[in-house]
């Protein structure tokens, strides 16, 4: 590998072509970078300066890694956008003495258990919430909470062990379901949550955060579907959001409370009739191509800003465009063996407003939807559009999806 000239900035993880492609790709077209993953560069290999192979959930394995990359260059900054190098990349920053959170803090981003009670602590609008271990303290934790409850892991992302249960009787299902969920989460918390269902929307609010000062950057309004369980099917940024100045408050709220003192944040919550209230805070950039959506729609650019935040520079959060972008995440409609899958348009001169389709599974590859899969085996691929407004957007969405073929045999 080639010496830079100039200081690197370390990537954590979070090297995934299809959602995270495009962070890597951002960061690297304003700082010379560096990779520490689990594997070498492929796709990224142009992108890349030097890398370094490591367990990047390990946080021993990632400070040694980071280490042995100062030994060799100059280092800027550290970031990840990978829920579970939060703590890792921290211990890094700290270690290399550069811009970045405490290991505390992103302790207590990833626990959700510690989030909840810092919430309370702060005064921050939430769910009541109780860490259990067996399913005797998780049906009385749920009777006093009262129905309907939500169980989830403790420590996990990406709504996998997360399930609504509205009688007693359905939670002994709901306990297997929560449990398996939480045999594979991050080591930063363990155990499962019984937690008061919040009613209404869900959002999330995209949040930078540099020396303490938290900014509001934009709304995502989500589309959550296959109940009982909360895959995440769709999302909207607009530009022109009336909700960001009410949840805004609250946001910024969640962030301090946690404290979370640099980085990007995505701050989920539900908009209930008591008024916005946190779901949880995520230090990272939002997943599912939100930020490319910030983009389209605001021509903010998160991942340049995680970057520079980490480098410890002033992040440009001058919006430059004024538009709506959604994308529409595509599920297989029954669990077996995709047999086809296609889509009329395709991006060109007949559809500007069509961005990005990206499959994400093959013909002949096995679909599964929950409780028997997650988001990962359930989602056959996705699309990105652009448009002067929501409705416009889901109009255009709806048109997409009328000429969409997947089929599935069992």
């Amino acid at each position: 590998m080639s010496r830079s000239t100039r200081p690197l900035l370390i990537v954590v993880g979070g090297t995934d072509p299809a959602y995270r492609g495009y962070c890597v790709e951002q960061a690297a077209a304003a700082y010379p970078i560096a990779l520490i993953d689990t594997k070498p560069p492929s796709w990224q290999q142009h992108l890349v300066v030097d890398h370094e192979v490591a367990d990047t959930h390990d946080p021993a394995a990632v400070v040694a890694a980071g280490l042995a990359l100062a030994t060799r260059h100059p280092i800027a900054g550290v970031v990840t956008w990978d829920e579970y190098s939060l703590v890792p990349t921290a211990e890094l920053a700290a270690r290399l003495g550069l811009p970045g959170n405490s290991v505390a803090a992103m302790t207590a981003c990833r626990d959700k258990a510690t989030s909840r009670r810092l919430f309370a602590e702060h005064n921050v609008p939430s769910a009541t919430s109780t860490r259990v271990d067996t399913l005797d303290e998780a049906t009385a934790t749920a009777l006093r909470t009262g129905f309907p409850v939500v169980l989830k892991p403790s420590s996990h992302a990406g709504s996998i062990g997360v399930i609504r249960v509205d009688t007693p009787e359905l939670l002994p299902t709901a306990w297997e379901f929560a449990t398996a969920g939480a045999g594979e989460q991050g080591p930063e918390g363990s155990g499962v949550l019984v937690e008061e269902y919040l009613y209404g929307p869900e959002i999330s609010v995209e949040c930078v955060t540099q020396h303490g000062v938290t900014t509001a950057l934009a709304v995502t309004r989500k589309e959550v579907a296959f109940p009982p369980y909360f895959q995440e099917v769709g999302h909207t940024v607009d530009a022109d959001d009336q909700l960001l100045p009410e949840v805004a408050p609250v946001a910024v709220q969640a962030v301090r409370a946690l404290g979370v003192t640099d980085g990007v944040q995505h701050v989920e919550m539900r908009l209930t009739p008591s008024g916005p209230r946190i779901i949880e805070v995520n230090a990272r950039i939002g997943g599912d191509l939100i930020g490319k959506l910030v983009r389209r729609a605001t021509g903010l650019d998160l991942p340049r800003i995680a970057a520079d935040v980490a480098c410890g520079r002033t992040p440009d959060l001058t919006p430059t465009a004024r538009a709506t972008a959604a994308i529409k995440i595509l599920y297989t409609p029954a669990t077996g063996t995709l047999s086809a899958r296609s889509l009329a348009a395709v991006p060109g001169p007949e559809y500007p407003w069509l961005h990005q389709v990206t499959w994400l599974r093959d013909v002949g590859e096995r679909v599964v939807l929950p409780p028997e899969g997650d988001f990962n085996t359930g989602r056959v691929g996705f699309v990105i559009v652009t448009a002067a407004s929501p409705e416009a957007a889901r109009d255009r969405l709806s048109s997409l999806v009328e000429g969409l073929t997947l089929s599935v045999t069992p």
